[in-house]
C-alpha cells in the first residue's frame, strides 16, 4: 500500500520567495527535520528538472545519505524530487505554492515508494515504529520552520 502524507500552511510571503527557499536544497536544513545537509551533484548547480543532489539525513542516532533527482522545478508554483538509495526507490517529496491572501499557501507532500520489506528494515534500523505518523509530524514542523524563515 502506497503511503501518502501532506500538510499545508499559509505563509506571508510570495510564492516565488517561498519557492526560492524550498528549491535551495543545500540550505533546506534550515527548516527541515531530518535533512542535515545536501549538495548538488555535478554538473547540477541549482534546481532544474533532472538535477541531482545528495541529501544527508539524521533521525535519532541513525544517519544516512540518499540521492535525489529533481522531477519538477516550476518557480513560484511547484518543486519536487524523487529520493533513491542505490537502486531502491524511497520516496517522492513535493511542494506546491499558490497565492493566498497576502502571501501563499504551501503544501508539502510525501509518497513512500519503498516495498514492505525495505520499509520494515529501514524502520528497524532508524528505530521508528510508525513512519507515517513521524513523517506527518515532520511535515508539520518543516512547514512551521519554513513559515518562520520566510516571514523572518
Amino acid at each position: 500500500m502506497t503511503e501518502q502524507i501532506a500538510g499545508t500552511t499559509d505563509i506571508a510571503a510570495t510564492p516565488a520567495a517561498v519557492y526560492a527557499l524550498v528549491s535551495d536544497v543545500p540550505n533546506q536544513h534550515r527548516f527541515t527535520r531530518e535533512c542535515r545537509a545536501a549538495d548538488w551533484l555535478p554538473p547540477a548547480t541549482g534546481p532544474a528538472v533532472g538535477a541531482r543532489f545528495r541529501g544527508h539525513n539524521e533521525a535519532g542516532k541513525a544517519k544516512w545519505s540518499t540521492t535525489c533527482r529533481v522531477t519538477k522545478a516550476d518557480p513560484g508554483r511547484a518543486f519536487a524530487y524523487r529520493v533513491t538509495a542505490g537502486p531502491i526507490r524511497v520516496a517522492d517529496w513535493a511542494w506546491t505554492f499558490e497565492p493566498a491572501g497576502t502571501g501563499c499557501r504551501v503544501t508539502e507532500s510525501f509518497v513512500d515508494l519503498r516495498n514492505p520489506v525495505i520499509k520494515w528494515l529501514f524502520n528497524r534500523i532508524v528505530g521508528v515504529k510508525d513512519r507515517a505518523a513521524r513523517n506527518k509530524r515532520n511535515i508539520d514542523k518543516t512547514l512551521a520552520g519554513l513559515k518562520e524563515l520566510a516571514e523572518g
